[in-house]
């Protein structure tokens, strides 16, 4: 049995999963967590969802509990924290999942999509840092994981700008916090995950280009050096490691789930 997080509390923030043929990463990391011992908080906008995630770890056996929260919101990432440290005495892990991605380039991208992406990306992960962290700092030690992006680093194959632009925010706020609360146990990663087959990622771009699912799923498994791309759960796994003691010294790195396209010319 994995022990690997075992007395241990972990809030992942969008533990819910978009509907579709896939999971998404945050509830599969919401399991994987759960397996491996850890008591979750599964947080979503969709109440609902995050429901539909708790009953999923529960039947394995798991701790968990859900909690509705719009992560751009103080007020909610407030009250996520406090909620967590009622349930389970303390944070251990937070797991920042939120993201949303949107077409177009500085010229025709409308400011209030631009501003929707920003809030979700990057304000979103900002907040529940700095409603986590105070409650890290008290127990001196932690783990931050944040899912950024490969569209932080390379240029997708569209443009998508107000994407690209908050990724790589979430880049740079992985590493100031990383670097600033080192001292006192906390750490923090990032997680950059490439071409992922999940619903948000299938049906939101094939609707956005006006593609048929399985032409997006072929051009996409093409692009990767693998031939195919990862999954859920490979982003979940990843997000284990660095939330485990096997990741006791490493803070403030930027990890590539992505069958090795950040090497591809």
């Amino acid at each position: 049995m994995d022990e690997r997080l075992k007395d241990r509390a972990a809030i992942v923030v969008g533990a819910g999963s978009t509907p579709g043929e896939t999971m998404g990463n945050g509830r599969a990391t919401a399991i994987l967590f759960a397996r491996a011992g850890a008591s979750v908080m599964a947080v979503d906008r969709r109440a609902d969802s995050a429901e539909e995630t708790r009953k999923m770890i529960e039947a394995e056996g798991g701790t968990a509990i859900a909690f509705e929260a719009d992560v751009t919101h103080a007020d909610d990432c407030r009250r996520m924290a406090e909620a967590c440290v009622e349930a389970y005495g303390g944070i251990d892990i937070l797991h920042n999942n939120v993201g949303i991605g949107t077409g177009g380039g500085p010229t025709d991208l409308p400011e209030e999509e631009w501003d929707k992406v920003l809030d979700t990306n990057l304000k979103a992960m900002f907040l529940a840092c700095k409603y986590v962290l105070p409650h890290m700092e008290q127990r001196g030690k932690g783990v931050i994981i944040n899912i950024s992006s490969l569209g932080a680093i390379r240029f997708p194959p569209y443009p998508m700008l107000a994407y690209s632009v908050s990724k790589g925010g979430v880049n740079t706020l992985t590493r100031s916090i990383a670097m600033q609360y080192a001292h006192q146990g906390i750490r923090c990663n990032a997680i950059l995950p490439g071409l992922i087959e999940t619903p948000m990622a299938i049906e939101g771009i094939s609707e956005q280009l006006g593609m048929p699912k399985e032409d997006l799923i072929r051009m996409r498994n093409e692009a990767v050096p693998m031939k195919h791309m990862g999954d859920a759960w490979d982003v979940a796994h990843a997000a284990l490691f660095l939330a485990s003691d096997e990741a006791k010294y490493i803070t403030g790195v930027l990890l590539p789930v992505d069958g090795g396209l950040t090497c591809k010319g």
